[in-house]
């Protein structure tokens, strides 16, 4: 269900895509981040996506004005999870909100995997 605001000239509505969209680009530009992770439903097994497919990664849930974010990565090795997600956060909830104008109610981050480089 896309987002929807009101104005004096009518209707905007924003398609989930394009919040996931945005989410994803916002994400990856946080340090520490591999990239997102997608779920291959018949095995259970994570994979890297490209860029791409970036938003696949992505799930966002939208009431009215309000959106929740969840955000499926994939972190580099030797980093402190805790600091990259918080910072993952920050980045997606202002980006969204600026580009947009939508309230971002929640943006949760899950941890699929750790990429070791060698």
């Amino acid at each position: 269900m896309p987002a929807r605001d009101k104005n004096q000239y009518g209707y905007i509505d924003i398609d989930d895509n394009v919040i996931a969209t945005i989410a994803g680009l916002s994400a990856m530009e946080s340090y520490g981040i591999v990239g997102m992770a997608s779920k291959k439903a018949t095995d259970g097994i994570f994979e890297l996506l490209k860029k791409e497919n970036l938003s696949k990664g992505v799930k966002v849930y939208t009431d009215s004005n309000e959106v929740v974010i969840d955000l499926h990565v994939i972190l580099q090795y030797g980093i402190r999870i805790s600091v990259v997600a918080e910072n993952i956060i920050e980045k997606v909830k202002f980006n969204v909100e600026n580009l947009t104008g939508l309230k971002v109610r929640r943006v949760n981050v899950y941890v699929q995997g750790i990429r070791v480089e060698k």
